[in-house]
C-alpha cells in the first residue's frame, strides 16, 4: 500500500457516502457530534480498498477555509478518532437545544408557564412568574418567539452561518 494511501475500511465506522444525480460522491465522516465532509471530484470511494486522495487548495482565502477540515481528516486517518481540539465547542448549541425543547413543548400544547417550569423549575416559576420585573416570563416569551421563528424557516439561517 502507498504510504500516502488511505484504507477505506479504516474509515468505515464513520463513513456515509451519497452519490448525486451526476454520479459524484459526497462523503461525510461523523461520530454523531462532529463531522467532516469530502466531495469526490474524480474516482470513487465506494467499492475501493485503498485510495490516494488529492486535495484542492488554492488561493489565500479559499485555502484558509479548507485547511481546518483537512487537518481534521488527517487526524482521523492517523488516530482513528476525532480530535476534540480541532472541533471547538459552538457556544450557540445550548440555546438552540433549548429552543428545540420549547418547540417540542409548544407542539405538545404546553403553556408558557409549563415551559418555564420545565426549563427553570416549578419553584422558580411559582416565585418569580408574577414578580415585578417579569424577567422570567419575558425570557420564556422570547424563547417561544425564537422557537416559532426557527420552525417557520429560520433554521435555514443556521446552515448559512456555519459555512
Amino acid at each position: 500500500m502507498d504510504p500516502d494511501g488511505i484504507r477505506v475500511r479504516d474509515l468505515a465506522p464513520w463513513l456515509t457516502i451519497a452519490t448525486d444525480p451526476d454520479g459524484y460522491e459526497h462523503c461525510v465522516l461523523s461520530d454523531g457530534w462532529r463531522h467532516i465532509r469530502l466531495d469526490v471530484d474524480a474516482g470513487r470511494l465506494t467499492g475501493a480498498d485503498n485510495v490516494l486522495l488529492y486535495y484542492h487548495l488554492f488561493g489565500q482565502a479559499s485555502a484558509e477555509k479548507r485547511l481546518l477540515p483537512l487537518r481534521r481528516f488527517l487526524y482521523l486517518c492517523r488516530h482513528r478518532r476525532f480530535a476534540r481540539t480541532l472541533f471547538p465547542r459552538d457556544a450557540a448549541i445550548p440555546r438552540l437545544l433549548t429552543m428545540l425543547r420549547v418547540h417540542d413543548a409548544l407542539a405538545d400544547g404546553a403553556s408558557q408557564s409549563d415551559i418555564g417550569a420545565a426549563l427553570f423549575g416549578r419553584d422558580r416559576v411559582t416565585r418569580d412568574w408574577h414578580a415585578g420585573s417579569g424577567s422570567l416570563r419575558s425570557r420564556v416569551r422570547r424563547l417561544v418567539r425564537e422557537a416559532r421563528a426557527m420552525a417557520a424557516g429560520g433554521y435555514r439561517q443556521l446552515l448559512r452561518k456555519r459555512q
